[in-house]
């Protein structure tokens, strides 16, 4: 059995994180936000159970999770890091584009961000998102520190809400 942070189960534990305070937004009417699936085209089916053995990636996943806030369109994805420096190609070229495009469409892109060795969660607006890529591709450094991330946006949980970045993307919509 694999233990909650073994290498198999990495990123499930924000995931999980996550999906729950996006539950009790839905509840509370606050927001909706579904969990993207990952595209999969199956090749192999158990026939006895009917569970897919084998099956590989169709396309290119966008972000981890699409929705509405109060009438606000947002989508981000969620990541983890365990040492202070986070490398640029964990965030990928398509990712960035379609999170640019989101932007251009009215909508709000963003990352969360878990540092998992001093437990704390951030929100990275896509201005800082962008900022970092372009300074990776052009021939700048090709990862950020979290002392380039502002603190201004760190997560903090609330009572029944574990990650509860609706405050961290009202400061975003108010600096805009």
């Amino acid at each position: 059995m694999a233990t909650w942070n073994s290498r198999g189960l990495r990123g499930s534990t924000l995931e999980d994180l996550i999906n729950m305070t996006n539950e009790t937004y839905r509840e509370k009417g606050l927001a909706l936000i579904q969990k993207v699936p990952t595209p999969i085209k199956p090749i192999k089916i158990a026939k006895e159970t009917r569970h897919i053995t084998l099956a590989y990636f169709e396309q290119k996943s966008t972000v981890d999770y699409i929705g509405a806030v109060q009438g606000i369109p947002i989508c981000f994805d969620a990541k983890e890091c365990n040492v202070d420096t986070f490398p640029m190609m964990n965030i990928h070229k398509h990712q960035v584009a379609f999170m640019e495009q989101f932007e251009q469409q009215g909508g709000i892109s963003f990352i969360i961000l878990y540092y998992t060795h001093i437990n704390e969660i951030y929100y990275l607006p896509f201005k800082k998102i962008i900022e970092f890529y372009q300074r990776s591709i052009t021939g700048g450094r090709k990862s950020f520190r979290l002392e380039e991330i502002d603190k201004e946006f760190i997560i903090k949980n609330n009572i029944g809400i574990p990650v509860h970045y609706l405050e961290a993307l009202s400061k975003d919509l108010h600096k805009r």
